[in-house]
């Protein structure tokens, strides 16, 4: 494959995702020196990161709505898990974790900022009020330098990482989900993970890391 058309996307590599944070994904900090690896590698014309960046009191809070976190409730018509406060702008928490080689990514998209969307995907914003996923505006950035191919790795394996594979397939790219180079929050979910990112039509890597 020709590196010139070929993009790396690192998601949400944060440390409110990581040992010790108040989302953390299993063993998230583990990956940090693969990902750094496949960074500095030669094998993507561009690399972008995502960051989750909430402001205070998002609506994707379980403190926003007296509820216990990791229960559902519905938003807009579709299921919306209410998560602990995570990823506030301008914190420690939700910083690009300073182990990884940013200076080599060309763009950084951010997202949840919007106080009454989630946001997983890199792509699409989750649903809005008006029944809509807005975009990021990342698929035109990419198309627009000639990229066509997308490998995906980061956290949450379960949701930001599978949610941006699945829309980069959807927007016409071919994509790959480094397994390896993700960790989820839970585990209980991979086999249902990999049944839909295949039914998606993304290549699912095992690849070493």
């Amino acid at each position: 494959m020709d590196s010139s058309v070929r993009a790396l996307i690192v998601v949400d590599m944060q440390p409110d995702f990581m040992e010790g944070g108040p989302l953390a994904t299993q063993a998230g900090a583990s990956i940090l020196p693969s990902v750094a690896e496949r960074m500095k590698s030669e094998d993507y014309a561009s690399i972008v990161a995502t960051q989750d960046w909430h402001p205070a009191g998002h609506v994707s809070f379980a403190s926003e709505h007296n509820a216990e976190p990791f229960s559902v409730i519905d938003l807009y018509g579709h299921d919306q898990v209410l998560w602990p406060d995570h990823c506030i702008q301008g914190t420690e928490g939700a910083a690009l974790h300073p182990d990884l080689p940013w200076q080599r990514v060309s763009a950084i998209i951010r997202k949840g900022d919007n106080p009454r969307v989630d946001s997983y995907s890199g792509f699409l914003n989750n649903w809005g009020p008006d029944g809509n996923r807005p975009p990021t505006g990342l698929a035109g950035w990419l198309r627009e330098r000639g990229i066509t191919h997308v490998d995906c790795c980061g956290l949450a394996r379960d949701f930001c990482v599978k949610w941006t594979a699945e829309d980069a397939a959807a927007a016409g790219f071919e994509t790959r989900f480094l397994w390896t180079l993700t960790r989820p929050v839970d585990d209980g979910n991979d086999d249902n993970v990999r049944a839909d990112l295949e039914k998606a039509g993304v290549q699912v890597l095992d690849t070493a890391g």
